[in-house]
């Protein structure tokens, strides 16, 4: 990639970050944080999860239930922390969707709609929350955008100047 190709793909992630309503900050918190608390609740009782990645009779899966919940807990709860602040956004929703797309379609349908009408919405809304984010990116107020602007002023003229007298 030339250096005008990097500048012209970071300005339309700024006009992105820019552009995003501010609404948008208030859904990228609250799936944050709901991401963070089904970590924390996976923590708490860990077995669930493993009982659950069994139950879906797929033979890798079943054979490192342990592994795989431990790894699942730890995503949803770094990627949850990092949704809520704004930081890597993009990344930590992509990162997030194979998760969901798991928990939508094998594992909530498995249990049966009777059972699990309400972690079955709240698994899809999610899931739906996370693909907006993973295009929209994490919004102006966000800690991806500090450092953005933060950089920037680092490098224009006359900014760090006061810095270094």
């Amino acid at each position: 990639m030339k250096e005008g190709e990097v500048l012209k793909e970071a300005n339309i992630t700024e006009k992105t970050s820019i552009t995003q309503p501010r609404w948008l900050t208030i859904l990228r918190v609250a799936l944050g944080l709901i991401l963070f608390w089904k970590g924390i609740t996976f923590i708490r009782d860990s077995s669930d999860l493993q009982l659950l990645l069994q139950r879906m009779s797929i033979g890798v899966v079943d054979k490192n239930s342990q592994v795989i919940a431990f790894i699942i807990t730890y995503v949803n709860l770094l990627g949850g922390l990092f949704i809520t602040v704004g930081l890597f956004t993009k990344t930590s929703s992509i990162i997030q969707i194979p998760i969901l797309i798991g928990a939508v379609f094998f594992v909530n349908t498995k249990n049966g709609l009777n059972q699990s009408t309400g972690e079955l919405i709240l698994s899809a809304i999610v899931l739906v929350l996370l693909i907006l984010f993973a295009i929209k990116g994490s919004g102006v107020l966000s800690a991806d955008e500090y450092f953005r602007s933060y950089y920037k002023a680092g490098s224009e003229e006359g900014n760090t100047k006061k810095f270094f007298k």
